[in-house]
């Protein structure tokens, strides 16, 4: 018994160790981002809020398929989610301690939230260590049910949130969008669908579903391409409503924008499989 407590333990070490390099891995562009440093203590305390709490249950969906240690049951996937957030805070605090942005003399709300907004991407990342640096057994993988149509769609709204995050908070999304004619921007649309469609779903890569050689074109551009760029638009909506990239825009502009980061949201989405 004492040796199977030892090999538990130590194989959870090891999946903790591999999840802060995961976290660190995924959460270092946005932890040396500026935009970033700003938004932790810019952006309104509710919207960081909303943040971390609906990234909650994202959270445990991702430990379901993805985490950073086999899961037997939905209560070790809340305590993996936990332990990602607790590692994302972690991570987050000794790399921007690191980067020198967190000194004295700032005030509790500006720490709190530069840490507590960077924690979010770094937490994804502790979860999808097991799948980028763990050791990959095919018959364990995916865990969760990816193979369904529900659970293919959530992969491909990590992969989505994956790219979106780091690029929805910087500046260059709004202004790529104030230069694009509402011909280019539909022209945008139509090379988000049409990239994302042969990226994974016209072409033979690795993690190609099984029930596409089945499935007509059709079908496939519509219940896969089609939903998968809408999930892309509505991640890369909320991503830039909560960075505040969409205040004080008409609809129109609020749609240009969104459609210029819905690119390579669905570019995250389309890759999602081959990744996870």
């Amino acid at each position: 018994m004492d040796s199977d407590h030892r090999a538990s333990n130590a194989h959870f070490a090891k999946g903790l160790a591999r999840a802060f390099a995961g976290a660190i891995l995924f959460g270092l562009p946005l932890l040396m981002t500026m935009e970033m440093w700003w938004l932790g203590f810019t952006m309104p305390a509710w919207k960081l809020v909303l943040l971390l709490a609906l990234f909650f249950p994202f959270l445990v969906l991702l430990s379901w398929h993805a985490g950073f240690e086999k899961t037997f049951s939905w209560r070790d996937d809340v305590v993996d989610a936990l332990v990602a957030y607790a590692v994302g805070f972690v991570a987050s605090t000794l790399v921007l301690w690191l980067l020198g942005e967190l000194r004295p003399g700032l005030s509790m709300r500006e720490l709190v939230g530069k840490v507590s907004l960077q924690a979010v991407p770094a937490s994804i990342g502790a979860l999808l260590s097991q799948s980028q640096l763990g050791e990959h057994d095919a018959s364990q993988s995916p865990r969760g049910g990816a193979d369904t149509y529900g659970g293919e769609l959530f992969i491909m709204m990590v992969g989505a949130l994956f790219l979106a995050f780091n690029m929805a908070p910087t500046e260059e999304m709004v202004l790529i969008a104030v230069n694009l004619s509402d011909l280019a921007t539909c022209g945008l649309i139509l090379a988000s669908l049409v990239a994302m469609h042969i990226f994974v779903y016209g072409a033979a890569f690795r993690g190609k579903p099984e029930d596409h050689r089945a499935a007509s074109s059709l079908s496939v551009l519509l219940r896969f391409t089609v939903v998968g760029y809408a999930l892309a638009c509505l991640v890369s909506a909320y991503m830039l409503w909560t960075f505040g990239r969409l205040d004080g825009l008409a609809l129109a502009p609020a749609l240009q924008v969104t459609a210029v980061l819905g690119f390579p949201a669905a570019i995250g989405a389309a890759a999602a499989r081959l990744i996870l």
